[in-house]
């Protein structure tokens, strides 16, 4: 902003309520009202200094109400210089943590020094960033307090790397907070998924089941309750595989590529894991059985199909999945592959009457634990 327009809303008032008002109120108000115009517009060089030399009287202030007012109004602020942003991260809590958690003065080095300083509530700031790089969460990780470690595990934005996971579960993985954690994150490797296994009860396999890719032996394992534990749905492990021609081999070799399990994932909107699947079965490249079950018409299909071994009695629903998929997009918004997968089994079930029961079944189950899943998520929220 222009010196001009910056003096129409400083006044000299202002900064004499700022530095001589007789009350902890009244200069807190003038310090917001400061801080509101600094916030408002880059600063030329004089204007800069101006600015400065007042954020400095404002962080002296005895009163803790004053040097909350800057802290809170710049703490999002990048007119906020690095060296006060350090001074006010280094106060009393309720100064320090908005900050920590949010300026975007501080520096990788300076949020690693507050993770050394020890002090858990500081930790917690930092793991809540709108972006933690690696560097910090490495510190984090190493040195932190378990509460802050947890919350940078429930940020999405904090990268974690594969050795800053295997750190965490070194330190924490006996710690059901720590491991529910892993589970609520976005994305994590498939060996730290392989470990959590080992580490979490039945319950929590199920969710980790539900949210993350596992190695195709162990999923297979799992699902045929080889360790006694709780046993998986390959159709939802299909949907998560990103080595789908691994996954699927897995399968075939444990004699698990039925065509049941095929028939499932295209009713629910799996269509690379049944053309992977075909393919396999059929023992011919991907690219060409892709070509051969989108064909426009309706040779291909049937020529993949009876050459992949698959029962003539499903034959009809499979034609008929395959022509629903065709007649349907993804919406392109948030979760669009969950809310597809759901529009895919609803179709099957009302345009396609002659499923096999098992497959009947199979399908009004997973629309019944969509909607007590959505039904959840809407009473937590």
């Amino acid at each position: 902003m222009s010196v001009s327009a910056m003096r129409s809303k400083l006044t000299e008032d202002d900064v004499r309520r700022l530095v001589k008002g007789k009350s902890d109120e009244e200069r807190a108000i003038a310090a917001h009202k400061i801080c509101r115009a600094i916030d408002q517009g880059p600063l030329s060089r004089r204007e800069r200094q101006s600015a400065e030399a007042i954020m400095e009287i404002m962080s002296r202030d005895a009163a803790e109400l004053v040097r909350r007012s800057l802290a809170v109004t710049l703490k999002n602020s990048p007119n906020l210089p690095r060296k006060l942003a350090k001074k006010l991260a280094a106060d009393i809590d309720s100064i320090a943590f908005p900050v920590i958690t949010s300026s975007p003065s501080l520096t990788d080095d300076d949020l690693i020094e507050v993770v050394r300083s020890g002090a858990a509530l500081r930790q917690v700031a930092v793991a809540k960033r709108k972006h933690v790089s690696s560097k910090v969460v490495n510190v984090l990780v190493a040195e932190g307090r378990e509460v802050a470690v947890t919350t940078a595990l429930r940020n999405n934005s904090a990268e974690f790397d594969t050795a800053a996971f295997d750190v965490v579960l070194g330190r924490f993985g006996d710690r059901a907070k720590v491991t529910d954690a892993f589970i609520d994150r976005d994305a994590l490797p498939v060996h730290i998924s392989e470990k959590l296994v080992s580490l979490i009860s039945d319950e929590a396999i199920g969710r980790l089941m539900k949210r993350h890719e596992l190695p195709p032996q162990l999923a297979v394992e799992l699902a045929e309750g080889a360790r006694e534990r709780a046993t998986i749905d390959l159709v939802d492990q299909a949907g998560r595989a990103k080595d789908m021609r691994r996954f699927v081999q897995q399968l075939h070799l444990n004699g698990r590529l039925s065509p049941s399990i095929i028939l499932r994932g295209l009713c629910t909107g799996h269509i690379v894991f049944v053309e992977w699947a075909l393919a396999e079965l059929a023992a011919i490249p991907h690219q060409r059985a892709w070509l051969m079950i989108h064909d426009a018409g309706t040779l291909g299909l049937r020529a993949i199909y009876e050459r992949a071994g698959m029962p003539q009695r499903l034959y009809a629903a499979f034609r008929a999945g395959i022509d629903i998929y065709h007649a349907m997009d993804y919406d392109g918004g948030s979760k669009d592959r969950e809310r597809f997968s759901k529009r895919m089994m609803e179709r099957v079930l009302t345009q396609f009457q002659a499923l096999p029961r098992e497959e009947l079944d199979y399908l009004l189950d997973k629309l019944d634990a969509n909607d007590q899943d959505v039904s959840q998520q809407a009473n937590a929220a």
